[in-house]
């Protein structure tokens, strides 16, 4: 705790004296993100557990809440019917290894734990964190999880992040695969969003009028009315994705997705994936 809390207090003073930016560390297990004294996110480095909700749903290394530069909460944490979705975070159903099979999205058998952070800084153009996670089965580390989020000052009635995701397993070969359930491959980089009213789910500019699973697109985005006040968060992925798109609040970029030729996806030692994201949340007048 000693190194993130003085990573963070010279970010801090970085920010007063370069621009809107600070980063405050709750000493909890997550990190605050303020841009003009308002909350943007929070990077939840420890483990959490809301109250009530199962122990076996404890998990850490998400990104929940996040907020539209009017302050409006789109997302969600421990919902009741999904206890395990976690605001914005990555995982997949399996996780496959020469010792067994785990799942990192319902958190069964291998989960995330925060290693270290690089970076948290703040600078006139932009807010950076940059950790290292790994991926635990038991005690036994088998993925090393690089993330990089870089956040940009707020811009008219939109604010937009990047994350990057640099993945490698460590002793030998870790398969990644989609929910195996006939006609799904959800898993990846996924947004549970909040209570509200009024839902509207559009990819690549089309508005959907009922779920999809297993279409490409390069971009999905949920338009809610949250509290009486519409906003609208959009993931881009940096390449076309299968996605799972549901109108009940879920929006995920199934990697590798499934097809007739691609069932999974291996990660090697020594031969790291990296994975791009792009974020929009908006308010809409």
């Amino acid at each position: 705790m000693i190194r993130i809390a003085t990573l963070l207090l010279a970010a801090a003073c970085a920010a007063a004296a370069q621009g809107p930016f600070a980063w405050k560390d709750h000493r909890d297990g997550r990190i605050e993100l303020l841009e003009n004294g308002k909350t943007v996110l929070v990077y939840n480095y420890g483990p959490q557990l809301r109250q009530g909700a199962p122990e076996d749903r404890r998990r850490c290394c998400y990104i929940f809440p996040l907020f539209t530069p009017a302050g409006v909460s789109v997302l969600d944490d421990f919902p009741k019917d999904h206890w395990h979705h976690r605001g914005v975070f990555w995982a997949w159903p399996v996780v496959e290894t020469r010792e067994g099979k785990y799942d990192l999205w319902g958190l069964q058998g291998v989960a995330h734990r925060l290693e270290r952070i690089f970076e948290a800084a703040a600078e006139a153009s932009s807010a950076r964190l940059v950790v290292e996670n790994g991926w635990y089965a038991g005690d036994r580390r088998i993925v090393r999880e690089a993330l990089r989020l870089t956040v940009f000052p707020t811009r008219g009635e939109a604010r937009e992040f990047e994350a990057e995701l640099r993945l490698e397993a460590i002793e030998g070969p870790v398969t990644l695969r989609g929910s195996p359930d006939s006609g799904k491959s959800y898993g990846g980089f996924s947004a549970r969003f909040a209570p509200r009213t009024g839902t509207v789910l559009r990819a690549d500019g089309a508005v959907l009028s009922k779920d999809e699973d297993l279409n490409p697109h390069h971009w999905a985005e949920l338009e809610a009315s949250y509290g009486g006040r519409r906003a609208i968060l959009r993931i881009t992925a940096d390449s076309a994705n299968q996605w799972c798109l549901r109108h009940y609040g879920f929006i995920g970029a199934a990697f590798p997705g499934r097809t007739e030729k691609v069932q999974g996806y291996t990660l090697e030692p020594g031969r790291p994936l990296t994975l791009r994201y792009r974020l929009r949340a908006a308010d809409v007048p």
